[in-house]
């Protein structure tokens, strides 16, 4: 998936091009962008950056990707219900408290914080996540083993997206 300033830097370029449409396939994922070619050459210098993201990119997910409502952190086994038709290996989430870049080491020389197998406790650091030049370690917070790494290093992720799947002890 590209990243929210990939994204832009394709913008300014289609923008300063005589590219009328332009589209990018990866990882099931989609993204469009079309120039309108009625409009003056003032008219389009005076749009803002963001406003050239709300009228030129239309991004299509295929149905394979499923997004599913955050469970909170603080849930009492309700969740293992819920996802127990879809996958038995996990019953919790780790969810990023932040939107910011997912970092799965301290350094890029540094061996991850953990990995699919690990054991974790409570105060174990899983991972960071780097916001405004800020970088905060993110504990598991639950005692259990990792099965599942969702997100990948360097990614931008949200507030609220699962970035671990563990199974509590």
């Amino acid at each position: 998936m590209l990243k929210v300033q990939e994204i832009r830097e394709i913008i300014k370029l289609i923008d300063q091009s005589s590219i009328t449409e332009f589209t990018y396939e990866t990882n099931g994922t989609s993204v469009t962008m079309k120039k309108s070619g009625n409009e003056s050459a003032k008219a389009s210098a005076s749009i803002t950056a963001e406003e050239m993201n709300q009228q030129f990119i239309s991004i299509d997910e295929s149905p394979q990707v499923q997004e599913s409502p955050v469970q909170p952190q603080a849930s009492t086994g309700s969740a293992v219900d819920d996802k127990a038709d879809n996958n038995p290996d996990y019953d919790y989430e780790i969810v990023s408290p932040m939107v910011g870049t997912f970092y799965a080491s301290s350094t890029p020389e540094s061996e991850p914080y953990v990995s699919k197998g690990s054991s974790v406790a409570p105060n174990t650091v899983v991972c960071i996540v780097e916001a405004m030049k800020l970088f905060n370690e993110i504990e598991a917070e639950v005692s259990g083993e990792i099965v599942e790494i969702i997100a990948e290093n360097g990614e931008l992720v949200e507030y609220g997206q699962p970035l671990f799947r563990v199974k509590k002890k």
